[in-house]
């Protein structure tokens, strides 16, 4: 594990990662956002991952372990924040709903324009005071413990095309449906439908950013038809899958 010490919020800011590039694990002393000015970007932990495309961004807390994963050609951001400030966010990791004037801002003070503390501060009031009011965005995909229902999910990532219910998928791993849903409810606070529907995003997000139609990405992710999978897609991301693939590839 890598940890980033920083005395000064100005560390470098903007960082290219390639397609599926993954950093190393690391903490920083500081709490930051994590905006992907372009492509897809994960945070992976041992908690489980949280995804952000372009209209949203990823608040990390100070030493929290962490690393970052692209989808596609990412033009990372990064804003530190010192704790006062950290203290209007929740403490531990989320997505959280961008604006256009939390963007602006956020590329403001990643840019290379040079900045007095004083304008920079004014600019991560400004994001702080953004982000606070869209607050937080279900884009969390939990990693579960216990070794049955961590297989469930395993089976289930491998072959989302084809849905299996829970009462088949705790025949295969020797566990009762009953049981599973109460694992899934004590483990990752959702239902197994609501935890499987997360995945299919994290998913959809990642094949719309490498070039798929929304067709086959909705029959890859098992949804029954289109439609269904536009509903929710909009619903979880802010925008349709349509025009969220147009924004990435014009």
């Amino acid at each position: 594990m890598t940890v980033f010490s920083h005395t000064s919020l100005s560390p470098e800011l903007v960082h290219l990662l390639g397609h599926d590039e993954l950093t190393p694990a690391h903490t920083h002393d500081l709490g930051h956002l994590v905006y992907p000015a372009t492509g897809v970007l994960s945070l992976v932990t041992r908690e489980g991952s949280w995804i952000a495309p372009s209209n949203r961004v990823v608040w990390v807390p100070a030493e929290f372990e962490h690393q970052h994963r692209a989808h596609g050609a990412a033009d990372m951001r990064v804003v530190f924040l010192p704790k006062h400030m950290a203290a209007s966010l929740v403490d531990r990791p989320a997505v959280l709903a961008t604006t256009p004037l939390a963007r602006e801002a956020m590329l403001g003070l990643t840019g290379t324009r040079h900045r007095t503390k004083e304008s920079a501060d004014r600019l991560r009031l400004v994001i702080i005071d953004e982000l606070t009011v869209t607050g937080e965005q279900p884009l969390h995909l939990p990693e579960p413990v216990d070794p049955r229902l961590l297989t469930v999910t395993k089976l289930v990532e491998e072959d989302l095309a084809n849905p299996v219910s829970l009462a088949e998928l705790g025949r295969r791993v020797g566990a009762g449906e009953r049981t599973l849903t109460r694992l899934f409810q004590q483990e990752t606070g959702m239902t197994f439908r609501q935890w499987r529907a997360e995945l299919r995003i994290h998913r959809a997000l990642l094949l719309l950013t490498d070039g798929w139609s929304v067709y086959d990405t909705a029959a890859e992710c098992g949804w029954a038809n289109p439609s269904s999978f536009i509903t929710v897609f909009t619903a979880l991301v802010g925008t349709s899958p349509g025009q969220y693939r147009q924004s990435l590839h014009g």
